[in-house]
């Protein structure tokens, strides 16, 4: 269960190690007062400074819903309703009715990860149906100058290209700007923004366009972190695509060491009117201040919930059911003897293929539960992972669907994604009651998920960037294994089939006319 506290700003709060994943949860109450409070005031809600040591992404998972009585992680029935209700506002409204518009502005040194946070972070907040966009300076620069600029052009006393420099970052704060005038609404403002006065012009630009502002800085001073993201990430830029890799090392720690001697971090006391949250050592430790409204809220308990380290995420159907023989959608049919030897064939692939340590998650259903247990060892089950909801539908043919319901069948065809089937679900409600499973997967090591079409085209359209109008188009067949493997600026994706022959339950997206479109 979340920890409630007030809405309003309460006395700053020192937490230990072991409370990571309290603040999280805590920042997600604030979420949960903001969003209530924006239906009926024009208030914002706000939480004090606060900081916090850990690792980000130990204890239970999501927060503000009740517990799996299985499990102990959060119930999803809940946990959707909650997210449900609060969506139609998502953020702090103001007087005028209109949600709140964001501009995220990233501040830190070189190699320390902005890109990849904002980035993380926008893939997110456009999963849950947020409209977000990142605008990196570093972009503008090699599409203004050309990319490969040596250490001296990030001189502070190189005038000529300081002031280069300053020209190409306000190109990138107007289209920012105009972005927002378009109707975005979560913006990124993606450079180091190392001083105090660069922080302050960009504050009293958003001011002045009624813009909310709220900073992200990441800062890290483990030399091996630095030249592990050096490595990994700067040297397959194109700053360095014709330089040998030492040289390209030493030329970036060189332009690193120009920022630095300009550098002003966030202060606590200097820049206590700010909203930031501080992340240290990729999130050993957590500086919060000043967080306003759902959004912002949001985005502490994202953050505080992710981590670096290397994993890999396996996501299954489960195997064949009957239902899935007899053409039927829905229900809770057990598994056919194709199904069943599928789930044994899986064991045997991850023996042969996998980590020799990984998590297994189900959902509550029949089938899922069936493919699980043949591994002999325990597994986690969330009802958030449970197939689509067909309502009235479940357990039918898409024949028998067209017969009775002929006006939904077609309405669905023109939007599936928000479509939600008589007394059942939509693809928009699934992505909602996902989130804690979302949240979970972020914290976790290596995971084996046991789903359904439905449900695994929602997660893989979270690690892949889906725009909502391709998810429920994602192939996800029966009886292969999708290895997802988190990398620098999004996620790797291996296919694996496992020699069981299964039905195929992929209907295209129609392109003349409506046409049967399957989970």
């Amino acid at each position: 269960m979340a920890h409630q506290h007030s809405a309003a700003a309460a006395d700053s709060t020192q937490l230990t190690d072991s409370s990571s994943a309290q603040l999280a949860e805590r920042a997600l109450a604030n979420a949960t007062a903001a969003a209530a409070a924006s239906s009926t005031s024009s208030s914002s809600a706000s939480s004090s400074s606060s900081s916090s040591s850990g690792d980000g992404h130990h204890g239970g998972g999501g927060g503000g819903g009740s517990s799996h009585p299985r499990t102990g992680l959060v119930s999803s029935k809940s946990f959707s309703t909650l997210l449900t209700n609060s969506r139609a506002t998502h953020a702090s409204i103001t007087p005028t009715g209109t949600p709140d518009k964001l501009a995220i502005v990233m501040v830190g040194l070189p190699a320390r990860g902005k890109s990849y946070i904002a980035r993380k972070l926008a893939r997110y907040l456009c999963w849950l149906g947020v409209e977000a966009k990142v605008f990196n300076v570093g972009v503008y620069r090699r599409e203004t100058v050309g990319a490969e600029q040596k250490a001296d052009f990030f001189d502070p006393k190189n005038a000529e290209a300081e002031q280069k420099r300053r020209e190409i970052s306000f190109v990138a704060l107007q289209d920012l700007l105009q972005w927002f005038k378009e109707g975005g609404r979560v913006g990124f403002y993606d450079a180091t923004n190392t001083t105090r006065n660069r922080r302050k012009l960009i504050v009293d630009t958003m001011t002045k366009e009624k813009i909310q502002t709220f900073f992200i800085e990441s800062i890290c001073d483990d030399p091996d972190l630095i030249r592990q993201n050096i490595q990994l990430v700067k040297l397959g830029s194109p700053d360095y695509r014709n330089m040998p890799p030492e040289a390209a090392i030493e030329d970036f720690i060189q332009r690193i060491q120009h920022y630095q001697a300009a550098y002003e971090p966030m202060d606590d006391e200097l820049d206590k009117h700010l909203s930031y949250i501080r992340m240290i050592d990729v999130g050993a430790k957590f500086v919060v201040n000043r967080t306003t409204g759902y959004l912002q809220s949001r985005i502490v308990y994202f953050l505080m919930n992710t981590h670096i380290a290397p994993r890999a995420i396996y996501l299954t159907r489960h195997g064949e059911s009957e239902y899935n023989v007899e053409g039927k959608i829905g229900g809770d049919a057990p598994l056919s003897s194709r199904g069943q030897a599928y789930a044994r064939e899986l064991k045997n692939w991850m023996a042969e293929f996998g980590p020799k340590d990984f998590t297994i998650w189900t959902s509550t259903l029949t089938r899922a539960r069936q493919t699980a247990a043949v591994f002999g060892r325990p597994f986690v089950e969330w009802r958030a992972l449970d197939e689509l909801d067909a309502g009235e539908c479940d357990g039918m043919t898409y024949e028998e669907i067209q017969e009775k319901f002929p006006q939904d069948f077609a309405r669905r065809d023109e939007d599936k994604y928000l479509y939600r089937y008589p007394r059942g679900e939509s693809y928009r409600d699934v992505v909602s009651r996902l989130e804690p499973c979302i949240m979970e997967l972020e914290r976790q090591k290596d995971v084996v998920v046991v789903g359904h079409q439905a449900v695994l085209r929602c997660l893989l359209a979270y690690f892949l960037d889906k725009p909502s109008e391709e998810l429920p188009y994602v192939d996800v067949p029966l009886h292969t294994v999708i290895k997802l493997t988190p990398i620098a600026y999004g996620c790797k994706v291996e296919m694996f089939k496992v020699n069981v022959p299964a039905v195929n339950t992929y209907r295209p997206k129609p392109a003349d006319g409506p046409t049967a479109a399957g989970h």
